[in-house]
Formats: C-alpha cells, structure tokens, sequence
C-alpha cells in the first residue's frame, strides 16, 4: 500500500516557488512514492516536471486541471500527461457561479464530452463541501456528478474532509464508487470546534475502514492534500506519511 501514497502540490504551493527538482528530491527522500501535479508556477516547463518526475522515481498521481483549461487546451493537457505517464485527469473544482443546479448539470455534460474525446484517459471529479448544498433529481450534487452508471463517464476523486465537513460520513459515502475512484484524497480534520485542516491520523477521521475499502475497490493512489497548513508544509507531510504507514501496517 506505501507505493500508492502521494503528495498533492497544492500542499506546497509556496515551496514549488523555489525548484520543482529540489522540491520532487525532498519529496521522495520523505518516502512518498507519488504525487498529485496541481500548483506548479507559473510558466512552469513540463518536461522539467517529467525529469524530476524520473530522476526521483516518483510517479504521478493524476493531475489538477482547471475546467476552463479541460474545455480549451484539451490536446496539451493530454500531451502533459503521457510526459508524465499518468492516465487520470482532474477537474478540481468549478467556480463559484456554477454552484447551482444550471452550473452542475453542464459541468456533468462538459465533463463527458471530454471524456468521450479522451477515451484512453480517466476523467475524475474532485469534491469540496458547496456539493452538498444543492439538489438535483433528489440527490445531493456531488451524488448526481458520480452516478455510478455506464452513461456517466465521471470517476469520483473523493475528499474525505470535505465529505465530513458536508456533513456526510466518508466510509458510506465513498460505498457506491467500487472501480470508479482510482484516486481519493485524504486529509483529516481538527478535533476542535474550527473542524478545519490537520495532518493525517491527528484529527477525527477514521482513516483505516477508508484504506481497507480502498484496497479492494480499485483505489491506485491515496493522495494527501493539506489546504492550510499550522506548521510547515512539509513537517505537516511528514505526520501525514508517518501515521498513514502506521496505518498501512495495521492492515496487513
């Protein structure tokens, strides 16, 4: 299980600032096996990101890619990823005007149009809280985007701290995604009333009914993703990695 956790580079959006190379090398001597292309600076150059991508043997958990980006650069987007040898491509959230019932049935119709001309590629959806606070068809929003059903090409990236700060349980929520959730994102939260952002296995998330689901559900990549961070970002990391191989061992 240790060779599919990876790091999510919104994580470190600040730190990316100072060498992605450098950055990568800090990344796998940590002992994180992946991780989740997102933030990269601006101007970044994508075959800098593939080289520290192999001279660290890192591998690529899937990429962050804006909707406005999927809808008008698709074939470079698709470039980007056989340069960093990950199949699995995801819209990381819509804006704000979108978040209603109009925004999120043409987002599942945007979405799987790109699927369509991207057969080869997985095409995921990742989760925030605004999901919950719309119906569609009697269901939440983010239940009507990931419709396990074979017309809807969208895969679940789930985030289990949004998920609870929707006001959902993880485990059940995750339940109806079986093969359709190649990446989750992990991230715990505080045990105080802010219910904001921790390290991995420090809050109250319970995180083992989560690996042991993924594990024989399909799940590739467990990427962690820590959106504010109390202490340094890669202290923070740290925790997270130590407490998820602590984790890993108990289901062995």
């Amino acid at each position: 299980m240790e060779s599919k956790f990876a790091a999510q580079l919104y994580t470190l959006r600040e730190e990316l600032k100072g060498g992605i190379r450098p950055l990568f090398k800090l990344l796998k001597d940590m002992g994180w096996a992946g991780v989740q292309i997102s933030s990269l600076p601006k101007g970044y150059d994508p075959n800098e990101v593939a080289l520290a991508l192999k001279e660290n043997n890192l591998g690529a958990a899937g990429m962050h890619i804006s909707l406005e980006r999927l809808q008008t650069d698709l074939e470079n987007v698709l470039q980007e990823a056989n340069l960093y040898g990950t199949k699995d491509i995801i819209c990381p959230s819509v804006p704000k005007e979108m978040q209603n019932k109009t925004g999120f049935r043409e987002l599942k119709t945007n979405l799987n149009e790109i699927a369509q001309k991207a057969p080869s590629y997985r095409i995921s959806y990742h989760n925030h809280a605004f999901e919950f606070q719309t119906t569609i068809d009697g269901q939440n929003a983010l239940r009507y985007l990931l419709d396990p059903v074979d017309n809807n090409q969208i895969l679940a990236e789930i985030d289990v701290y949004w998920v609870k700060k929707g006001g959902q349980d993880p485990v059940e929520f995750i339940a109806p995604y079986t093969n359709r959730m190649p990446i989750i994102h992990l991230k715990d939260m505080t045990k105080d009333d802010r219910q904001t952002f921790a390290e991995v296995g420090e809050g109250v998330i319970d995180f083992l009914p989560l690996l042991e689901w993924g594990e024989t559900n399909g799940v590739k990549w467990y990427v962690v993703e820590q959106d504010v961070c109390e202490r340094p970002p890669l202290d923070c990391l740290q925790t997270s990695l130590t407490n998820l191989k602590k984790f890993a061992r108990k289901l062995k």
